[in-house]
């Protein structure tokens, strides 16, 4: 299956809230599968479904010695217990805060069969479950940092690169990908 190229920063898909899947088909199939071709050719801990411009609600991790998936997941906290380490995005490269999580949480969902899927989770998996359940929900880790954090983050994006790159997020491979799986 294909690497998909990874929405960046700015692109509106990466701040909508998705929808859930109500098939589970060969098109949620290929979709799981091009998420995580595409996060490991990353070397991501997780990638979401808007991160490669499907509207859907799914995303997979690979961190924390464990990979698999989750389709219209939730999760909650373990405890009150929570960290405070450096986060970063595919979708905002080079730009890494502090940001602050629950240090463990039960995740649930469906697998791609529409299997029940439950597990919990600590360290950077927990982390993973948080951030990627985020972009489902159309938020952005930027958005969970203190407000001198965030202008710090703003000044690297706004000084890199990548800013403003309408490569990717032309909607060009949103519309090719959103033939091929039923996303919008």
């Amino acid at each position: 299956m294909p690497v998909l190229p990874v929405r960046l920063f700015g692109d509106p898909v990466l701040r909508t809230p998705t929808d859930p899947v109500t098939s589970f088909d060969a098109r949620l199939e290929r979709a799981v599968t091009d998420l995580m071709d595409t996060v490991r050719h990353e070397d991501g801990a997780g990638l979401a479904a808007p991160q490669i411009g499907l509207s859907i609600r799914v995303f997979v991790y690979s961190c924390g010695g464990r990979e698999g998936h989750l389709v219209n997941p939730e999760w909650e906290p373990i405890g009150d217990d929570r960290t405070h380490v450096n986060e970063g995005c595919l979708s905002i490269p080079g730009v890494s805060e502090p940001t602050e999580r629950f240090a463990r949480v039960r995740a649930r969902g469906r697998d791609l069969h529409s299997r029940p899927v439950s597990f919990e989770a600590d360290g950077i998996l927990a982390r993973a479950v948080q951030h990627e359940t985020d972009h489902l929900d159309g938020i952005l880790f930027l958005q969970r940092l203190a407000p001198e954090q965030r202008r710090s983050a703003m000044a690297q994006i706004r000084s890199s690169s990548w800013f403003g790159s309408a490569g990717i997020s032309a909607g060009v491979v949103h519309d090719q990908l959103s033939e091929t799986t039923g996303a919008r």
